[in-house]
Parts: C-alpha cells; sequence; structure tokens
C-alpha cells in the first residue's frame, strides 16, 4: 500500500517582508492575510506534489507555507508515494505537456491503469486527514488524479499547474486527454502564462506566477570569499590561501558548515579562484538541454580561442529526486558528450552532482555558484518558467538564457539579461556569453537592473498575496454558474 507523507512546515512571520516592501506594501500584505485567515478558519489549506526534494515545486512549497502558516492559515503540505513504473508515466506526461515526445512510450490504458492505482492508495490515506471545505492544491500531472476523490468527500480542489508550452501540438493535446478525467472535476486550475491554459480550463484558470524566498538559503547574502571557501570546499573551485571557512546561516538562524563534496566529472584540476565560470544549474533534464549547454560552450572556445572562461554544469545527485527517472540517463549522456571532447576542452568543463543529503546545505552551495558565476545560462528548449533564472537575477547576476517559457515574463533582452531566440542556435548562445564575459559594464548593469525586478516582481510576498486572491477567484466560481465564466482566462492575480 502507497501512503503518502506529511513535510512538517515551520511558521515565520510575514514581518520578514517589511524591509523589502515598505509600509504600503507591508500594510496591503497584512490586508490579504486577514482576508485569508478568516476565509480558511476551521479549514486547512492543503498543498499535495511528489517530492519533498528536487526541483522547484519542491523548493517553493515549504518557504510559502511558512508564511501561509505564519499568517495563521493551517496550511499542510502532504508528498505522494509512487513507483519507478508511476513516475515513468508522469514524466512522459511532463514532457508531453512541453510538447515534446519524451522516451515516446505511450499513454494508453496500461498507463491509465498504472497511474489511477498509485493514486487510489495515495488517496485513501488523504481522505483520512481531508474534511469538508478544506482546500487542496494539487501540483502537475503526478496529483491530477485525486481530484475526483477530494471532491467527492467535500474538499474545494485547485489543481496548480507549473509547466505548458507556449504552441501547443500533438503531445500536448495527448497529455491533456489522459490528464481530463481527473481534472473534470477540479474546481479551479492555475498556470504560470496565459499562454498555458487550454480551452477547456478557460472557464475556470487563473494566472500565478512562481516566486523565490529572498530569505533562503539559497538566497542569503554571501561574501565573494565565503562564496569561494564553500566551492573550495565542495571542490568547484581550488582553494586559495587565507581562505575563510565555508559557512552559511540556516533558516533557524543557526551558524553551519558546508562539508559535503560534490560527485565532479572532470579532466585535472579545479579552477582557480580568479577563473570566469559559465554557469547552468539544473535538474539533469534533457529539456534543461544540457547538452546543448557543453556544445555551445565547446563553439564559444573555438571562435575565441584566447578567452579564459570554463564551463560548470550542475544539478542534484541523479538518486535524490523520486519522480525524475530520466536524471541518470541525461547525465551519462552529457558525459558521453564530454568524453569526446578534444583533451584541452575537456579540461576546461566540469560536471558536478551536488550532494543532497543536507537539502540546506545544497541551497548554499547552489547559492555560492550561482553568486561566484561570471555568466549563469539557461539554455532550455522548453521551461514553465525557470525558478534557476530568477534565483541569479536575485543575485544580480548577468544571464543569457532561451526565449522560452516563462524566461521570457523575467528576462527582457538587453535590458536585465540576455535571451537566445532560438534555443538550438549554438552560435547565438556562444556569442551573447561571449558578450557578458568581454564587457564587465554591460554585465553589471544587467545584472543590477535583474536584481531590482525580482525584488518588486517575484518575491514570497506578491505570491501570498495571489494565494489570498486566489481564495476569492475560487469562492466566486464556487457561487456562480460556470455560464459566466466561459472563455475568459484571468491575466494575472496581482
Amino acid at each position: 500500500m502507497l501512503k503518502p507523507s506529511e513535510v512538517h512546515i515551520r511558521a515565520e512571520s510575514l514581518s520578514h517582508f517589511l524591509p523589502v516592501i515598505g509600509e504600503a506594501g507591508w500594510r496591503a500584505l497584512q490586508a490579504h492575510a486577514e482576508q485569508a485567515r478568516v476565509r480558511m478558519a476551521g479549514h486547512t489549506f492543503w498543498h499535495v506534489n511528489s517530492t519533498a526534494r528536487g526541483g522547484g515545486v519542491a523548493e517553493m512549497l515549504p518557504r510559502l507555507l511558512a508564511y501561509v502558516r505564519g499568517a495563521g492559515v493551517d496550511a499542510r503540505w502532504m508528498v505522494l508515494e509512487g513507483t519507478p513504473d508511476f513516475f515513468r508515466v508522469t514524466k512522459r506526461l511532463h514532457h508531453a505537456l512541453h510538447g515534446s515526445p519524451g522516451d515516446g512510450s505511450p499513454l494508453g490504458a496500461t498507463e491509465r491503469a498504472l497511474y489511477d492505482e498509485v493514486l487510489r492508495d495515495n488517496a485513501e490515506e488523504l481522505l483520512v486527514l481531508v474534511q469538508p471545505g478544506d482546500v487542496a492544491v494539487l501540483h502537475d500531472p503526478q496529483t491530477a488524479g485525486l481530484a475526483p476523490a477530494l471532491v467527492a468527500v467535500g474538499a474545494i480542489v485547485v489543481w496548480r499547474c507549473h509547466i505548458g508550452c507556449d504552441t501547443p501540438n500533438a503531445e500536448v493535446a495527448r497529455a491533456w486527454e489522459f490528464l481530463a478525467p481527473g481534472l473534470a472535476s477540479a474546481h479551479l486550475t492555475v498556470f504560470s502564462r496565459a499562454a498555458y491554459v487550454p480551452p477547456q480550463f478557460s472557464d475556470r484558470a487563473v494566472i500565478i506566477q512562481p516566486s523565490i524566498d529572498i530569505f533562503a538559503v539559497k538566497n542569503q547574502p554571501l561574501t565573494p570569499d565565503v562564496s569561494r571557501a564553500i566551492l573550495a570546499r565542495t571542490g568547484l573551485v581550488a582553494e586559495s590561501p587565507g581562505t575563510p571557512a565555508p559557512v552559511f546561516t540556516r533558516i533557524d538562524g543557526v551558524p553551519a558548515r558546508v562539508s559535503r563534496g560534490a560527485d565532479i566529472v572532470r579532466l585535472g584540476r579545479a579552477p582557480a579562484p580568479d577563473t570566469p565560470l559559465v554557469v547552468q544549474v539544473s535538474r539533469w533534464d534533457p529539456l534543461k538541454d544540457p547538452s546543448g549547454v557543453l556544445r555551445g560552450f565547446a563553439q564559444l572556445v573555438r571562435d575565441n580561442p584566447g578567452l579564459r572562461a570554463e564551463l560548470v554544469l550542475a544539478g542534484p545527485a541523479v538518486t535524490s529526486v523520486a519522480d525524475d527517472p530520466e536524471a541518470a540517463t541525461t547525465l551519462n549522456a552529457v558525459t558521453a558528450l564530454w568524453r569526446q571532447l578534444p583533451h584541452a576542452l575537456r579540461q576546461r568543463v566540469h560536471l558536478a552532482c551536488l550532494p543532497m543529503a543536507d537539502l540546506e546545505e545544497n541551497a548554499a552551495i547552489v547559492n555560492a555558484l550561482q553568486r561566484h558565476a561570471a555568466v549563469v545560462v539557461q539554455k532550455s528548449l522548453q521551461e514553465g518558467f525557470g525558478l534557476t533564472v530568477t534565483e541569479a537575477m536575485w543575485k544580480a547576476r548577468p544571464v543569457v538564457a532561451s526565449a522560452v517559457g516563462g524566461i521570457q515574463d523575467q528576462v527582457e533582452h538587453g535590458v536585465n539579461g540576455l535571451l537566445v531566440r532560438d534555443p538550438r542556435d549554438l552560435a547565438g548562445f556562444a556569442a551573447a556569453v561571449h558578450t557578458l564575459l568581454c564587457d564587465s559594464d554591460l554585465a553589471a548593469r544587467l545584472g543590477a537592473r535583474a536584481h531590482e525586478l525580482v525584488r518588486t516582481r517575484y518575491t514570497g510576498s506578491r505570491h501570498l498575496t495571489d494565494f489570498a486572491l486566489m481564495l476569492d477567484r475560487m469562492d466566486a466560481l464556487l457561487e456562480r454558474p460556470a455560464l459566466d465564466f466561459q472563455g475568459e482566462v484571468q491575466a494575472g492575480v496581482h
């Protein structure tokens, strides 16, 4: 019997946001918090997803729900349990919603039966906990099939889709057909972009963009020397004399030390501390195109033989993310491509699996790597939103990214980063990276503007306000006939 597990969340005060949003913003946030507190009195705000570690959803939920709890709302997080075959099917759905065939496997009756069986097991435990009037937010394809059972016991069900495709195709249609039986029961759906909303949900969809927690370990301030110390301890850069302790502050305020090293594929030594690094941090997923980043960097080096820069492709340890069965295959493909490079080029490319045993230690390593990077890249072929881009922008790093999905909502070309219009354009990618490596003034200007954009649009205070407004929208849909909302897609919940 498969059972979901609860991840316990400690409340965090909303007062953290006061210095960032100012008095007017603080008063508005308090008003929305009070509104949500009254609306949810006596009920629980459930969130259900498929993994507690790895990926943007698992990072966003604990911090957002901590602030929801700090606002006086009983918010709880459940992580469903699945089998390898179940996660193979849901990964296929993940690709299909991006418009990609993935491994090309079918989404037929056999896959439907497997999917339903796993969710039926998980639902048995959830139905003991969820009470009439509770709000259950189900995240992504893995959870969609839970909706009918939760609605049947009187819960208000919201399905939150963090992925999508700007130009739907047959694969996208195949995914929606598979998910339709479960989603027919959902009262409300939430998407990151209006372009992701299929016509069948237009009468019950809102747009809520993701956010980062600027107070989390991954985004807390680090001085350059401490960043280098953390990276030296992890093995990502060479140690230099006088390096301080590789320390960070845990979310509970307790100082901690990075102790674990990364598992790194490289030829020769770690980069010197002053070597400019081109960095992509992402899951080992073919849609993140790590192989394309490697090819693009190889072209950059060939086109600019005197350029002094090295590439770090970093992702989580491949055994650490339960719902991503493709990670090892993707990493193996990148490693095989790396082995085909000339000796001199292999010396300048580092493939790093970051330790995940301690999630806050992992966050500190990612923080240090992004802050130390000369250029942060995200050359995704498809992207739901791209929180690694948001993280780099918060750290005022110059970004080169593909003009796909939610990345386009964050990066304005030439204003706060550089966009590559065709994600498969290696020459364009290499040229953009070269521009930022060689023009430090431009890189600094783009980074400063990027930081300000994140401060005003992509922090937890805005996301929490969106949650409160989502509850309003949900209540309106429950009170008024669905016919009143035909053809309506809300442009935003800001």
